[in-house]
């Protein structure tokens, strides 16, 4: 008798029960019940009627359907069944039912993702993915968008977040997964869509979508946006945003089409670094409690530009040529919570990380963050798909050429001032201390005249990539597929600082360092579909993290061996009533040796292995044609093994909750009247690979009533219904800071088509 765990018999069902259900015929759609006299009229009206061929009409999904079931990516097959790995597609009807306008509120909903600090300060959208950094691991339209900026949904069609190692698909990187931004294309029919949205913050939006026919087969599609206000209900934040997307299409459906878009996009925001921690936790002050100065900013302007040509040869031979070019310019003065302590008569500053005092006598030194920062980078790649049999084998085979360029340059500022009559730096440091303020009530108001503003180090970067790839998907027969795909990347890099320019043997900093990496990725994986419902699969893959990879000169980071991960993930995906409703599950274990952590602004060094073992769970479509649910789990087993880095052996990696889970779902109460709504879990996580600072556990309760009209659309979103206290990112260095979200807020959008 063969004796199963509770959690293998656990994980057997959950893998077996959805078959019952896929195998069971569709039930056919409902129609009208006809009467006898309709009946007998339409009999005659078939008997006096030529019987004409039928046609089948293929049309799109509902504009309002939470289930994309395809994926954009065309290194993947388009479909998710098809695919041996897990895939959560977040499309456009799903962000608008929840009122998302960042990339950071399509995210919420992947179960597995948190969001964390950038490496040397808190600029834009910064991702962990399954429990590993993604900031060099977002994409735009299948290109490496590297740099750091707020990135919003109004050019967006969907974002796609494919998880595990992907180094053979798009080269270094990629532990946790990759997240690919999908921008709206233009079509051959015309449509326009004005919306206009207001929050009870003072947050004031408005977004444009135009799209035109500019002759038989090309079309041109233009998006715009504009905000202006408070993006949350924390103390001093605003945003000043705007952008325009154009894109043109030219061929649309014949065997050349030609593509060409832009994203030009400017930001001025007001940078937060949260709370400072203290006994292990963030301060227990109120959440809104703000920590820089006013005149503090983050202003950015960035220039996205993509080319491309699709030609088909035949309808099995087609050839894509894309050209993609990025470009962020950052101009930032900020100021960070950088410890707590206490403040003698003098004003002499004695930092903490435990107290007994109350937090009224305590004091926040606060530290500038001044960088102006150049990173761009220019990526070709040449893919060549072809079909073919060998035998009774059938074989789509992509083959391809990545060439690439990547720059950076970062000059630092900073501030040195003191507190009460006594300096906060010693004399010829450049760390920046600028002043301190109360934990409670700290005051607010500019950064103090008498604190210059002096030139920091300069730090420079470029790379080159050249890669060559191959995957093939074979089809044995309906049931049985496979993939197998192998990667060769050469990747060069080069980093400089103004630290040490004369590389003198007491300094540990050096000027210079050139990193010449080789690296081979492989993936393969094997797929069983007994019907055309269900899919099981198997797969295993690779990537590797060069050490220079974000070309950011750092204190001991040079000689760094590059990161080396691996995947094995097993799963099933379903389709039920009749392809409306499908389900996910798949466990996962994800390993990185040689893993590298933030000891501080400027310095990393090994950790050693980490290994996350995980499961993950999801539901989207339709339950009935009224009611539809977009839900999903994650749970996260991460240890720190053979730790190097002192204290972090058997620890739990950085911002990495056991537990995530995510549920939103929308009903259709009256003919023009939808209600909805829904909650983001997150189990407690650590700030720092110590695990030495840590936030609880929470559940965000979000909701939604709309009224539709063929023309327009009103809606109000609730977010934060029970004004939870709650932690959104977390930024390691320095302790752990905590990020607080923002407390109960409501939006009101009003969308106009024509």
């Amino acid at each position: 008798m063969i004796r199963r765990t509770p959690v293998a018999t656990a994980l057997l069902a959950l893998f077996a029960a959805p078959t019952a259900f896929a195998q069971q015929a569709p039930t056919p759609p409902t129609t009208e019940a006809t009467t006898p006299s309709q009946s007998q009229s339409q009999s005659q009206s078939q008997s006096n009627t030529p019987v004409l061929k039928a046609v089948t009409v293929q049309g799109a999904a509902s504009r309002d359907d939470f289930n994309a079931g395809t994926t954009s990516l065309s290194k993947l097959p388009a479909d998710l069944r098809d695919v041996p790995q897990s895939i959560t597609v977040v499309n456009k009807a799903l962000m608008e039912s929840q009122g998302a306008t960042s990339l950071v509120d399509a995210l919420r909903n992947v179960p597995g993702i948190t969001i964390g600090g950038a490496e040397g300060g808190q600029i834009g959208n910064n991702i962990n993915l399954n429990g590993f950094s993604a900031r060099t691991d977002i994409y735009l339209d299948g290109f490496r968008d590297r740099g750091q900026y707020y990135r919003d949904t109004f050019a967006l069609d969907q974002v796609e977040v494919l998880m595990g190692p992907s180094s053979m698909l798009f080269g270094r990187g990629s532990t946790g997964g990759v997240i690919n931004q999908v921008t709206k294309k233009p079509k051959l029919q015309a449509a326009t869509e004005v919306s206009g949205s207001v929050t009870t913050n003072g947050l004031v939006r408005a977004t444009a979508d135009v799209n035109t026919p500019t002759g038989d087969t090309s079309a041109f599609r233009i998006s715009a946006m504009a905000q202006d206000g408070k993006p949350s209900t924390r103390d001093e934040m605003t945003v000043q945003d705007f952008g325009i997307a154009p894109s043109w299409r030219y061929g649309i459906g014949t065997s050349t089409e030609i593509t060409l878009s832009a994203l030009l996009q400017h930001n001025e925001d007001m940078p937060d670094y949260g709370l400072p921690a203290i006994n292990g936790h963030p301060v227990n002050v109120d959440r809104n409690t703000y920590y820089g100065f006013n005149n503090d900013h983050t202003r950015q302007n960035i220039v996205s530009l993509n080319g491309g040509i699709d030609h088909k040869f035949s309808p099995n031979l087609r050839l894509r040529n894309y050209t993609a070019f990025n470009y962020v310019e950052t101009d930032a003065r900020e100021t960070a919570p950088q410890a707590v302590g206490t403040l003698n008569a003098a004003g002499a500053f004695t930092a903490l990380t435990a107290s007994n005092l109350p937090l009224s006598q305590l004091f926040v030194r606060q530290q500038s963050h001044d960088r102006s920062i150049r990173d761009y980078s220019i990526y070709n790649q040449t893919e060549l798909t072809a079909k073919f049999d060998t035998g009774f084998v059938k074989h789509t085979l992509l083959t391809g050429l990545e060439f690439g360029h990547d720059g950076y340059n970062n000059q630092n500022y900073y501030r040195n001032g003191i507190c009460g009559s006594t300096a906060l730096n010693p004399a010829g440091g450049t760390s920046g201390y600028v002043a301190c303020t109360p934990v409670v009530n700290p005051t607010y108001q500019d950064s103090p005249g008498n604190v210059p503003t002096s030139t920091g180090n300069l730090q420079g970067g470029s790379a080159n990539t050249v890669a060559v790839y191959a995957n093939d998907s074979i089809e044995f027969s309906k049931q049985w597929k496979a993939v197998a795909g192998v990667r060769y990347d050469k990747y060069i890099a080069s980093i400089s600082n103004s630290i040490n320019s004369g590389n003198t043997s007491t300094s540990t900093a050096l000027a210079n360092a050139n990193q010449d990496i080789h690296f081979t990725s492989v993936r393969v994986g094997g797929i069983w579909q007994p019907t055309e419902q269900q899919s099981y699969y198997v797969s295993y893959g690779t990537s590797f993290n060069p050490s220079l990879e974000q070309l950011v000169g750092t204190v001991g980071q040079q000689s760094l061996d590059p990161e080396k991960n691996k995947a094995y993930e097993a799963g099933g995906k379903w389709d039920l009533m009749s392809g409306n409703l499908s389900l996910t599950s798949a466990i996962f274990r994800i390993t990185k040796d040689n893993a590298r952590s933030q000891i501080d602004a400027t310095t990393y060094a090994l950790t050693g292995k980490i290994q996350v073992d995980g499961f993950r769970a999801g539901v989207t479509g339709r339950i009935t044609p009224k009611w539809q649910v977009f839900a999903g789990y994650t749970y996260l087993d991460a240890e720190i093994k053979d730790g190097i880095a002192a204290g972090t052996q058997g620890k739990v990696p950085t911002n990495t909750p056991k537990h995530t889970a995510t549920a939103w779902t929308s009903y259709s109460v009256l003919p023009n009247w939808e209600i909805g709504g829904g909650a983001f879990y997150m189990s407690q996580r650590f700030a720092n690979n110590t695990n030495t600072t840590q936030v609880g556990g929470f559940v965000r309760w979000d909701g939604m009533v709309a009224f539709h009209q063929p023309k327009y659309d009103v809606r109000l979103n609730l977010f934060n219904i029970f004004d939870k206290k709650y932690y959104d990112a977390l930024i390691q260095s320095d302790g752990g800071r905590s990020v607080p979200g923002t407390g109960r807020t409501a939006m009101l959008s009003f969308t106009y088509r024509m």
